[in-house]
């Protein structure tokens, strides 16, 4: 019984998957599936970054010219 408890125990506990990104979804239009260009996570979640960091970025120079006028 002790050894059971001594394998569990020099096992990190699995971490939790984040959600998996859906490249076509987020980049809709395209004739070819991004899915099959970039299978690496790493990869889908750089796009997913670059797309929310373009869009962040987007929306403060459109507030930056609300305030000029």
């Amino acid at each position: 019984m002790e050894e059971k408890e001594t394998q569990t125990e020099g096992i990190p506990p699995q971490e939790e998957r984040p959600k998996e990104v859906d490249l076509n979804s987020l980049f809709p239009g395209k004739a070819y599936d991004l899915n099959r260009l970039f299978p690496d996570d790493d990869s889908k979640r750089l796009l997913r970054d670059v797309k929310r960091n373009r869009r962040d970025i987007e929306r403060f120079l459109k507030n930056l010219e609300v305030e000029e006028e």
